[in-house]
């Protein structure tokens, strides 16, 4: 990439240096007391279930029975913004919770509620190995299980089992989890990005506004007047009732401003108080008035539906209007606005989610997951749109280090040099952000979703990688999860898993075994028949979970975010926003593209072994076959990962195989299918249901993760540094993974240290975009620190480690997967 240069500045020297990996006993990050004040306390707290909201769903839902969908869930949205408990706490400088305390976790009935009964009664949460939440009292374990009983049989769950056949729940987490439905089976879909920039410019009274002009246009011989009339009420119910809420906010502050004796903080209350009266209905004036709206915005998303991955769309663009009036008015400082974004980043942390016990041995984390914030790239015309916001996020990241915000730069061709040291300096700290994307491969893959090239330069990023277009693109993106390896066994045993309950029995189509291939051709030809097989049940399953979606919970609250949901009066559940996606994602492509390179370099180039032979050793868990065991972990098999075109092709081929198979099928809401090709931490839990494969793992380790390659007990695969790396990783088209796509890279602190070392990592990420991958995020942290961290937690009780598209605390993490962090590959230049 070319070096360009910009002039845009934050408090601080753009190749300023925040330290390299993180530091046992370190002093505070922030230059703020109150944001460290208000970190450390966010760190102390318990995670807690919260019974409130919980409560108030179901005394609405009990009144309005009778009511139409739309209504009911509006009715109840209102009830829960009227009635719930406000919070304000000590340095809060900003409001607004999801219907809970902060890192209490409210309950959502509507989507599931029998495995919460169940868990609370058979598997309680506090005593979960990982991801512990703590009901309060025994009367409040009581009420919840009493209240739960009212949602049995009225949930999406339930609703969704209902109608699944047997072909369908065989593959799913009900059956041999060859393709897992958790998140939108039990919960939210989530996994979005609104139009901030529009609700900053008309407020919710321009919405209600909108909303009220077209509920009086409507004809009534429209077919469909009576669900738009239904749609229309919905809406404005709800965002009058968020106008409520804020203005409860303020009265709240105003009262705790009369009896504040600190002359500073009662300051600070009447402003809060000021702000939130001031947004209560009109557009934001200032920085912090767009800030406290954003906020509430954000957060009631999150108390409507319980969606992983509410995220922030391109803040450093949306926001700095705000910025820059402030500053050239000389009504904020930098220091003050980077105080206030340090604030609310802080408080991005609070929302916390009960999550099935099924979910969370997928995917560690009790936070909703997701929440990215894209700043960087360019804007429709293709200049680069880099900004003093753009660095002052950075470096509210660098002072603050927690979970959220997922910060995410945007890189392309004419990204600033500046931009990309100070991405750089922020990666060298060691806590998993930024990660980065490229704009070239995603702006392709966007338009292959339909988009027009103007629209694809304003994608942002949702969830871990997933790109979407705010406002405009309701995609049901992190869809779910697919073991490829699975389906990779029943390539090589016809159609019949391994080992386990339902060993021997037909599950996916016999088109042949390791025993009866006589071709590395009829090898790939069952490949091909397996993964359509199975992403065809897979599919099925989600369209039924979407329709379900859409009777159950609709969005109305949400919908208005979106121009097109609300000028057609189609909730974005019936597929009112412009673009309707759903994407699931493959894991354990490497782990596929290397037992593909075992077998046709063993079996049919050097005919060495039989296919029986190496059937035979995954069947016995490679037990007796140690010689082959060491051999297939070896330098001397093709391994993907080492810029060796022999495997790095059977890679090619299997993402291929996986996105053709997914690409542009046709969804519930007039929308296709989007191939992502990533696996977050999902690749241990899977690897602990899946039998031996031919890349030389053994039953239950991990399978690959994301699109990095194999490391098994038996050795890492990647054994020829990152330029190797890099270079396998861009042979493939990442554009056809419309959903996404994910590298996780590891470089231990000494490899990233000094002047040096800085320019090191910038050279490399200036050569992987330039090879065309879609995504890279980077771990600076040695196997050494981590084992530290294993042995001596208490010590690191605040280090953060990129897990794949989030990071995550290491010691709060499950043995397991921090084995397989560990196990990545270290790589140095």
């Amino acid at each position: 990439m070319s070096e360009k240069h910009t002039t845009a500045s934050g408090t601080l020297p753009f190749d300023h240096s925040y330290g390299i990996g993180y530091k046992v006993n370190h002093e505070d990050w922030s230059p703020f007391p109150r944001v460290n004040r208000l970190r450390q306390k966010f760190l102390d707290r318990p995670y807690e279930i919260d019974v409130e909201r919980l409560r108030l769903v179901t005394e609405s839902y009990k009144k309005h029975e009778r009511k139409p969908q739309k209504l009911k869930v509006a009715y109840a949205f209102e009830n829960i913004l009227s009635n719930t408990t406000l919070y304000i706490y000590p340095d809060d400088l900003i409001c607004g919770e999801i219907a809970a305390p902060a890192k209490a976790s409210p309950i959502y009935p509507e989507f599931s509620a029998n495995w919460i009964i169940d868990e609370i009664l058979n598997s309680p949460f506090e005593e979960r190995a990982h991801d512990q939440f703590y009901i309060r009292n025994d009367e409040e374990r009581a009420e919840i299980v009493e209240l739960c009983k009212y949602w049995q049989g009225k949930s999406i769950e339930d609703s969704v089992n209902e109608r699944l056949e047997y072909d369908q729940i065989k593959g799913s987490q009900m059956g041999e989890k060859i393709f897992q439905t958790n998140l939108y089976h039990y919960a939210g879909a989530g996994h979005l990005a609104i139009d901030y920039a529009k609700l900053m410019r008309v407020g919710y009274d321009g919405l209600l506004k909108q909303a009220r002009e077209l509920l009086e246009a409507l004809s009534k011989r429209d077919a469909d007047y009576g669900e738009k009339r239904d749609f229309y009420q919905a809406m404005i119910i709800m965002h009058e009732a968020a106008k409520t809420y804020l203005n409860r906010y303020g009265k709240l502050a105003e009262e705790m401003a009369e009896t504040e004796k600190d002359a500073q903080r009662k300051q600070e209350l009447e402003q809060i108080s000021k702000n939130c009266y001031a947004v209560a209905g009109p557009p934001p004036t200032t920085f912090w008035e767009a800030l406290q709206l954003f906020n509430i915005a954000t957060t009631l998303i999150q108390i409507e539906s319980n969606g992983h991955s509410i995220s922030y769309g391109r803040m450093d663009q949306w926001l700095y209007p705000y910025l820059k009036s402030d500053l050239d008015a000389g009504r904020i400082t930098k220091e003050k606005a980077l105080e206030l974004l340090e604030v609310e980043y802080v408080k991005m942390n609070n929302p916390t989610k009960l999550k099935d016990k099924g979910t969370v041995a997928v995917r560690n984390g009790r936070g909703f997951g997701g929440e990215s914030l894209t700043i960087g790239g360019m804007d429709s015309e293709g200049n680069d749109i880099t900004n003093d916001l753009t660095m002052l996020m950075l470096e509210a990241s660098a002072h603050t280090r927690m979970m959220n915000p997922w910060v995410c730069v945007r890189m392309h061709e004419n990204t600033p040099y500046e931009l990309k040291v100070k991405a750089a300096e922020c990666i060298r700290c060691g806590y998993g952000h930024p990660k980065l994307f490229n704009d070239a491969p995603t702006i392709k893959g966007m338009i292959s979703k339909g988009m027009t090239l103007e629209e694809a330069r304003e994608y942002a990023v949702v969830g871990c990688v997933e790109p979407t277009l705010p406002g405009k693109e309701y995609g049901w993106h992190d869809a779910a999860y697919v073991n490829t390896p699975k389906m990779m066994e029943m390539v090589f045993n016809g159609g019949r898993i391994l080992d386990g309950p339902n060993a021997g029995k037909q599950l996916g189509p016999d088109l042949g075994t390791l025993e009866t291939y006589e071709s590395f051709e009829q090898v790939l030809e069952a490949v091909e028949g397996q993964f359509r097989y199975w992403t065809d049940q897979m599919i099925s399953s989600l369209n039924i979970i979407d329709r379900v979606h859409r009777n159950l919970k609709p969005l109305p609250y949400l919908s208005a975010f979106y121009e097109e949901s609300l000028m057609s009066g189609y909730d974005v559940t019936e597929g009112g926003a412009k673009y309707n996606g759903t994407g699931p994602q493959a894991s354990g492509m490497a782990t596929c593209a290397d037992s593909l390179a075992t077998i046709k370099q063993l079996v049919f180039d050097e005919k060495k072994y039989t296919g029986a032979q190496l059937l035979q050793a995954i069947k016995d868990n490679w037990d007796g076959h140690e010689k082959l065991y060491a051999l297939v972990n070896s330098s001397k098999i093709h391994h993907f990962g080492n810029d060796d075109d022999y495997a790095d092709e059977l890679f090619k081929y299997m993402f291929e195989c996986y996105c053709r198979n997914v690409k542009n099928v046709p969804n519930v809401r007039g929308g296709h299918f989007s191939p992502g090709v990533y696996s977050v931490n999902a690749n241990v839990a899977m690897g602990l249901n899946t039998n031996a494969s031919l890349d030389g793992r053994k039953k239950y380790e991990p399978i690959s993760d994301n699109m990095g390659p194999v490391h098994t007990d038996g050795g890492s695969h990647d054994i020829m540094g990152p330029t190797a790396l890099a270079n396998s990783v861009g042979k493939v088209d990442h554009s056809l993974a419309s959903n996404g796509t994910l590298l996780n890279v590891r470089f231990p602190e000494e490899a990233v240290s000094g002047v040096e070392g800085r320019d090191n990592l910038i050279s490399f990420i200036d050569e992987y975009m330039f090879k065309g991958p879609m995504h890279v995020q980077f771990n600076i942290m040695s196997s050494k620190t981590m084992r530290a961290a294993q042995k001596n937690p208490e010590n690191y009780k605040d280090m953060l480690v990129r897990v794949a598209g989030y990071s995550a605390y290491f010691v709060e993490l499950g043995k397991p997967l921090q084995k397989d962090l560990i196990q990545r590959t270290e790589l140095h230049f």
